[in-house]
């Protein structure tokens, strides 16, 4: 079992990667493995509603996103970290987010479907809390379990130092790690006792003026 988590920040090793290194420790002396991904700091556009990912398997833009698409199925759960800008989430991640999702449920590969998924903030002051809620929307449109932890997934400071000093978001950080392991665990054994995936509808969709075809 892996779990890849998903630097949002424009530094490669700042108050966000601190956290997330947090988590990946913790997922580690659990026995589940854990790696970081960083988007990096090449622009990233947003999504063009193009559609091309329906027959392409991919984004249209190949960038970070489709280097995290290629990877993203051999992963079991997915935790995404960003920093807050302007009491939101960076502009980098959020385009990020949106091609991600999109394209990975609407290329046919279905990749994200039950699959776990956490965010997790960092920020110096405030901002926090619409950060979290406006990322953890993504995973509620896919089906995806949301993992929480004793708190909140957030953690502060100004630079590492002031974050490993966060001495409450640091033990919300393993708490994070420790509930998506044992929720994994929970998924294996479900699946090695032969519990079945929930039975699945063929989506309908509407609009508020008609049926959508």
């Amino acid at each position: 079992m892996n779990v890849i988590l998903v630097n949002g920040s424009p530094h490669e090793h700042g108050c966000t990667y601190t956290a997330l290194s947090e988590v990946k420790n913790t997922l580690e002396e659990e026995g589940i493995g854990a790696e970081i991904f960083w988007i990096g700091i090449k622009p990233l556009a947003g999504c063009l509603a193009c559609l091309k990912c329906f027959t392409l398997k991919r984004c249209v833009f190949n960038d970070r996103v489709n280097d995290f698409l290629a990877i993203a199925a051999n992963f079991d759960g997915y935790i995404f970290g960003s920093p807050v800008h302007w009491a939101a989430a960076g502009g980098a991640i959020t385009s990020f987010m949106d091609r991600v999702f999109y394209a990975g449920s609407h290329s046919g590969q279905d990749l994200f479907y039950l699959k776990p998924a956490a965010v997790v903030v960092s920020a110096r002051r405030a901002g926090t809390t619409a950060t979290f809620e406006q990322l953890n929307k993504y995973f509620g449109l896919l089906q995806m379990p949301v993992i929480s932890s004793q708190y909140w997934n957030l953690v502060h400071g100004m630079n590492p130092d002031e974050v490993r000093q966060d001495i409450e978001g640091m033990q919300t950080m393993r708490t994070l790690a420790r509930n998506m392991a044992y929720h994994l665990k929970c998924r294996e054994a479900a699946q090695k006792a032969g519990v079945p995936l929930p039975k699945r509808e063929p989506v309908t969709l509407t609009n508020f003026i008609r049926h959508c075809e």
